[in-house]
């Protein structure tokens, strides 16, 4: 099977990945005790303003009516108007992106950074005191909720010893003028630094434990290879062994495992946003979901999903594409 058919094949099965997470999440939210529009104009209104706003926002029409109705929205890229911001849904998460995918990235980059080379020295000291400690940070990482890091983080670091904020996210493109005792970009970045470690600690340690112990898996598989004991017998050094034989085949399950763990990053922002009061996508869930604005939640869960089976797709296309033992689907 040729690439572009696999891509075409995927896609299809990705539409109705989709499909479901909107079916499920339509249905859950519904089925959810509350009332959307009693939380949104308060208990005391009189039956007519609710009846007025249940008609607004399409809430007094069945609910097979709905779906559909929802369902042809989406396929047309209208998610919705918020009830609890009487603005677009589609507005309201562009507004949070940039939150969102600040501390995804410096935590991913973190998690990289720290887990390529550590994952890489723990497979060539194996069984070596650095290896156990390597090892057990491993396990104590991905054992570990991140909401609790980032709590632990702030009782140490704020409320003990004072050193770092914990909340009040400073986005490094912001005017000087907005940021409380910023005169220059570079107060501005170094603000915004301060403000991105805790985050960054909190959400990049699970997925720089799992990167790190598939990284030194894999090393270890490629080190048993047998064109390795041939290099060894022919004299070639170590370090040239390790960086230009191993490390190179060494990463392709680790490609699998950094896109997949790129995508679950984002569904780990949700806590880690709640922690630290950061305005971003996950915390604009925990409103609509207190809110009971379906809208909101249905539209949110909606784009988690679309960059999760996105993420999954361009993991799965390239790993294929880098490996050509690997065949689409059918006979090469």
């Amino acid at each position: 099977m040729s690439l572009a058919r696999y891509v075409v094949r995927r896609l299809g099965q990705s539409v109705f990945t989709l499909f479901g997470v909107v079916t499920i999440t339509f249905l859950l939210v519904n089925a959810a005790p509350g009332d959307p529009v009693r939380i949104f104009i308060g208990p005391s209104a009189d039956a007519s303003t609710v009846a007025a706003v249940r008609a607004k926002f399409g809430l007094n029409q069945p609910l097979h009516i709905r779906y559909v109705k929802y369902l042809l929205s989406v396929a047309q890229g209208d998610l919705g108007q918020s009830i609890n911001y009487r603005v677009p849904v589609t507005q309201k998460i562009l507004e949070r992106l940039p939150a969102t995918l600040l501390i995804v990235a410096s935590s991913f980059t973190f998690a990289i950074v720290t887990a390529v080379p550590i994952g890489v020295l723990s497979a060539k000291r194996r069984n070596q005191i650095s290896d156990h400690v390597f090892r057990v940070l491993g396990l104590v990482g991905v054992s570990t909720p991140s909401f609790w890091i980032g709590l632990l983080l702030i009782i140490l670091l704020t409320y003990h010893l004072g050193l770092l904020p914990a909340t009040g996210l400073v986005m490094p493109w912001a005017p000087p003028s907005a940021v409380d005792g910023a005169t220059t970009r570079l107060d501005v970045l170094y603000q915004s630094a301060l403000h991105l470690i805790m985050p960054t600690l909190t959400l990049g340690t699970l997925q720089m434990a799992a990167i790190m112990r598939i990284e030194r898996s894999s090393m270890l598989d490629v080190f048993n290879q047998e064109y390795m004991t041939l290099a060894r017998a022919f004299g070639v050094s170590e370090r040239k062994m390790i960086w230009r034989h191993a490390f190179r085949n060494a990463q392709l399950p680790v490609l699998t495992v950094i896109g997949l763990q790129l995508t679950t990053a984002l569904g780990g922002s949700v806590l880690t946003e709640t922690v630290f009061s950061i305005s971003g996508i996950g915390t604009l869930i925990i409103t609509g979901v207190n809110a009971r604005d379906y809208p909101l939640i249905l539209g949110s869960t909606l784009f988690y999903a679309t960059v999760f089976v996105v993420g999954v797709l361009i993991t799965d296309v390239l790993y294929a594409y880098l490996d050509p033992r690997i065949s689409y689907g059918g006979e090469s």
